[in-house]
């Protein structure tokens, strides 16, 4: 986390910022609770990945697109946050939500679903309640452990499941030729959303180990801290 003239940017922010940041904050933990609990009641009253999306299609709409404000948060310096980096850890699960699960029916009944569900939701509401005791300086250390732990088991679940959506979305965007545009048109441009798709699934193989040891620097620098602050 970068800061300017040795003081946490937190520190910058004034009252209503973190009033604002702790009320996003809190929502975000709710409704992340709220999908996870939607997504477990639904496979207990023996729902099926058939059903699932029906059930809880709203909620990721709503919780995992508001994340785009984060994007916000880092440019206008509400969070020590870099923006490229909170670009593509935002951009990727909500390009999977708007550019896969909303266009085609193939990834709402993807093995992939459940496991984005599971992974993206104990991941946020960890993360999310970590952010608003921030705010308030009260984060346990069980908190703290989870928010800079969890992710080595989450990310590649999460990783795996959306890779596996967006691969049963390609047969569905061939059939239809969704978003492709052919030759001869009014603007003579071609674009293949299949093959787009193709090309954004292989970027995951260079940018994962990015946003991976993103996270392991960020888990060494503040589990280091804490146990320098529990000595």
């Amino acid at each position: 986390m970068s800061a300017k003239s040795g003081k946490p940017k937190n520190s910058e922010v004034s009252g209503l910022g973190k009033t604002y940041l702790f009320a996003y904050n809190g929502i975000q933990t709710i409704g992340w609770s709220y999908l996870l609990c939607q997504t477990i009641i639904h496979f207990l009253n023996r729902g099926t990945l058939d059903t699932v999306w029906d059930e809880i299609k709203w909620s990721v709409y709503i919780f995992q697109n508001a994340a785009v404000l984060e994007i916000l948060h880092a440019a206008v310096g509400l969070v020590p946050s870099s923006v490229f980096l909170v670009l593509m850890q935002v951009f990727s699960r909500v390009f999977l939500v708007c550019g896969s699960l909303l266009i085609a029916h193939g990834p709402t009944v993807s093995p992939g679903l459940p496991l984005c569900i599971f992974a993206w939701s104990i991941t946020e509401i960890i993360r999310y309640a970590y952010y608003a005791l921030n705010i308030i300086k009260v984060v346990p250390q069980s908190l703290l452990f989870l928010r800079y732990s969890t992710f080595l088991l989450l990310y590649p679940i999460g990783i795996t499941g959306e890779l596996l959506c967006l691969y049963h979305t390609l047969d569905e965007v061939a059939e239809k030729q969704l978003f492709t545009m052919s030759m001869p048109n009014t603007w003579n441009f071609i674009f293949n959303y299949y093959y787009f798709l193709v090309f954004y699934m292989l970027l995951y193989i260079p940018l994962f180990p990015v946003l991976f040891g993103h996270m392991l620097k960020q888990r060494t620098k503040m589990l280091a801290v804490e146990a320098k602050k529990s000595k």
